[in-house]
């Protein structure tokens, strides 16, 4: 048989590294699509002057755009056969990707559990996006509910990584150069700075927007994402195709720039849960809550450590979790993120 059918979860085993399909190389075209698909525009993507003044050779490419690239080559290998992508943890932004660059992507299967029906399973990979320089550009750990092909093949021993709950802020990685000492709070959209924010303050960030289903297969297909949930509406009982997480992300960090227009640079992702999936039609709203600040060593940059809250229709009432301590059935995503801020 010539065409592939996908890895299902027998088909892994621990210690595995598996070397992704298809090289993506990165244009300014790129940006354009992302900048159309999402309301986005922090200064720093969007002009190149403004990233010169703050020390930057050129603006780089968004931090999602890296990342939903680097996502996507795994998806063959990894979540083709996804029942849920169920989490994030340890990433870290290492180089800015820049227009022109030519990203790939591995993983190391770095943790199995098989469900207690015996149908499916949880597979955990460590993920690495590489340029054309072998550099790593960005790695993060994520965890995959996968089917199995046959429900009688036997379970693999049960390892669960020791994954942290957070980057610590030490361990941040600022890009070379990144100095905002002169950083321009006129031409970046809001007054606001590292030292405006308080932690356990919330910001409701007002605006929404409605998922349409022509929109959210274009950017599925953009990051290449071949998951069958997203495009085959037959592969769910009920009919639907199921919103890519990414396309949530990135609206809701898109959103966030009414309240976080001075969060620039995403550096870190510390934990991630899609939490109830998303459908077209519905209406993602967005807020955020301030977790931690910390210092950086960069001239006139602040890190801050920030909770991400994507909800759909109603206006957000910074409510996230019932007494039973599970994700209220409105809350789309739950992301926790290292961003940089000027000081």
């Amino acid at each position: 048989m010539k065409t592939n059918p996908g890895r299902f979860f027998e088909d892994y085993s621990l210690g595995q590294v598996i070397p992704h399909a298809v090289p993506r190389t990165v244009s300014g075209g790129e940006r354009a699509l992302y900048h159309a698909l999402y309301p986005a525009r922090h200064a720093l993507y969007s002009s190149d002057e403004f990233a010169r003044a703050s020390g930057l050779k050129a603006a780089p490419v968004d931090d999602l755009i890296a990342f939903h690239t680097v996502f996507g080559k795994t998806v063959p290998d990894i979540s083709l056969n996804a029942i849920a992508n169920l989490g994030y943890a340890e990433g870290r932004w290492r180089k800015p990707v820049w227009p022109g660059d030519t990203l790939r992507s591995e993983s190391e299967v770095i943790g199995l559990k098989q469900n207690s029906n015996g149908k499916s399973g949880v597979v955990w990979v460590r993920t690495r996006g590489l340029n054309q320089h072998g550099e790593t550009v960005m790695d993060y750990v994520r965890w995959v509910m996968v089917r199995k092909r046959d429900a009688d093949a036997p379970a693999p021993e049960t390892v669960v990584p020791d994954l942290r709950t957070s980057v610590p802020a030490a361990d941040l990685i600022v890009p070379e150069g990144l100095d905002f000492t002169r950083y321009d709070f006129t031409l970046a959209g809001e007054p606001h700075g590292w030292g405006d924010y308080e932690v356990g303050e919330k910001i409701d960030h007002v605006d929404g927007v409605t998922v349409e289903e022509a929109e959210h297969m274009l950017a599925t297909r953009l990051w290449q994402n071949t998951a069958k949930v997203h495009f085959d509406a037959t592969n769910r009982e009920d009919g639907k195709r199921l919103i890519y997480g990414g396309h949530v992300i990135s609206l809701a960090r898109a959103l966030s720039f009414n309240g976080l227009a001075n969060a620039q640079m995403i550096v870190a992702l510390n934990a991630g849960a899609h939490a109830n999936p998303c459908f077209s039609g519905d209406t993602v709203r967005a807020w955020s809550e301030v977790l931690d600040k910390a210092e950086t060593t960069a001239p006139g940059v602040g890190a801050v450590r920030l909770r991400l809250v994507a909800v759909k229709h109603g206006a957000p009432d910074f409510a996230l979790k019932g007494e039973d301590g599970k994700y209220l059935p409105d809350v789309l995503l739950d992301l926790d993120y290292w961003a940089l801020m000027p000081m």
